[in-house]
């Protein structure tokens, strides 16, 4: 047999529909995730390299919450949401502004070195072992006729769904918001009308990290936590958001759906351990065809 003479197992539509469904799903976790990922981008012009050990921070944070206190995942995002702000604005205008220097290049070694501190402390911390949540809900949920539908996964849609119009609301109606859309515009021209730029950094920043601990608390009641989960996370994420358009909240929202619903379809055609591939496919393409992403802005 010829080494590349192989078949694509054949499905109904019924089955690739609820492969897309659950995709759909799935993408809206990576959304939430990206979503953080973007703004920091869009305003502060720097990748976040802490992304995914900050989303591993706070999933155990939602973790031990749930074990020492018996706070359900879900309502420990009144605490870590809020936790998650304060945080990311104390390491911006603490560590990672002052250690830049106002150095784009040097930002992202900070951030780099932060996540690898962040990941160490959490192995010494935690070890490798991998801890779950179990709530009386999770395997609970719905038929649609082409998949099964769990409540988490529903929180994890309506969740995506929620946050992004609230910070989309934010941006348009609040004066903070107004002033955020400024620095992302023209950072020294905001600096002149009196806007305090490393205030709007940090403040972005910390809503960056909010949106993590928001993806965390939907994310526990489903995926095990452990010092490398963040990592996993947020590579898909930085496909969603070069996929969707660096800035943009709509691409972030979008590309997440897209990379949910290929990643499925992959699996359904290629396997369990192959269909990750279409992930990298995606990006690849995006990366030639269209490097501003679908709702990104040409530079130049």
């Amino acid at each position: 047999m010829d080494f590349f003479d192989f078949n694509l197992p054949s499905y109904g539509w019924s089955t690739v529909l609820g492969s897309a469904i659950s995709g759909v799903f799935l993408g809206s976790i990576y959304a939430l995730v990206a979503l953080g990922l973007t703004l920091i981008y869009g305003v502060l012009h720097i990748i976040n390299f802490a992304h995914g050990a900050l989303l591993m921070l706070a999933m155990y944070a939602v973790y031990f919450l749930w074990q020492a206190f018996g706070i359900d995942p879900y309502l420990a995002m009144l605490i870590v949401v809020p936790g998650g702000f304060v945080f990311g604005y104390l390491l911006q205008r603490g560590v990672i502004g002052k250690a830049s220097h106002g150095r784009d290049e040097i930002i992202l070694l900070v951030t780099l070195g932060i996540s690898i501190i962040i990941e160490n402390a959490a192995l010494f911390f935690f070890s490798a072992t991998e801890r779950s949540v179990r709530v009386p809900y999770d395997l609970d949920g719905f038929d649609l006729g082409v998949t099964f539908v769990v409540y988490p996964e529903l929180a994890a849609l309506g969740g995506s769904l929620l946050i992004t119009f609230l910070l989309w609301l934010f941006m348009i109606k609040t004066d903070t918001g107004k002033a955020i859309r400024a620095v992302a515009k023209e950072r020294q021209g905001a600096r002149l009308v009196g806007i305090n730029v490393d205030h709007i950094f940090a403040v972005c920043f910390g809503i960056g990290v909010a949106c993590v601990a928001a993806a965390a608390s939907l994310l526990v009641p489903t995926y095990a936590v452990h010092p490398q989960i963040g990592y996993l996370f947020v590579l898909i994420a930085f496909t969603v958001v070069v996929l969707g358009g660096m800035g943009s909240f709509v691409g972030a929202l979008v590309g997440g759906f897209l990379i949910g619903i290929f990643e499925q379809l992959g699996r359904l055609y290629l396997g369990e351990s192959l269909g990750v591939i279409t992930i990298s496919f995606i990006f690849i393409l995006v990366l030639l065809f269209r490097p501003s992403g679908l709702f990104g802005k040409p530079a130049g």
